[in-house]
């Protein structure tokens, strides 16, 4: 079971960074018996859908509302090659809010030696259900999260070096 939490950023402890904890399934594995690009993407997916929820809106919110995000672009850096069974975590947050666009930044963290083995960025566009048109964010959206413009105060709150 992924454990989760959220750290604390900042003079105001402010909020904003989501954290799923886990070890690398098999099913993740490539042929080369490393961790596959794709798995990367789906678990950005995964903890962004999860971060979102943790903040008050979970897919249903948005259902009731006419609205998705849905994913622009994905950018992956990876740095260190990930092996099965080892332990994850993976670190998200918003760094800004557009006026109907976020981007979203992720860190993998190998815990057992604290090495980043990977950064990533995903561009989400707020869309209408209906016309599938980009929408303004709701005020109420916006107030759920803090955004976290600062890379370097991320990093220092999770306890990696600038």
């Amino acid at each position: 079971m992924p454990q989760v939490s959220s750290h604390s950023v900042g003079p105001e402890q402010v909020t904003g960074i989501y954290t799923r904890r886990f070890r690398v399934p098999a099913d993740a594995i490539d042929v080369n018996g490393h961790v596959n690009n794709l798995a990367y993407v789906s678990w950005m997916q995964d903890v962004a859908i999860e971060h979102s929820a943790a903040a008050g809106w979970p897919l249903e919110r948005y259902q009731a509302i006419g609205a998705a995000w849905v994913v622009r672009s994905h950018f992956v850096e990876y740095l260190l090659p990930l092996f099965l069974g080892e332990p994850l975590a993976v670190h998200t947050w918003v760094p800004r809010f557009d006026q109907r666009a976020a981007p979203r930044k992720y860190l993998f963290v190998r815990e057992s030696d604290r090495r980043e083995v990977a950064r990533a960025e995903t561009a989400w566009v707020f869309v209408d259900l209906g016309t599938g048109k980009r929408r303004p964010l709701p005020p109420e959206l916006l107030a759920a999260f803090c955004p976290i413009a600062d890379d370097r105060a991320v990093r220092t709150a999770i306890g990696l070096a600038g």
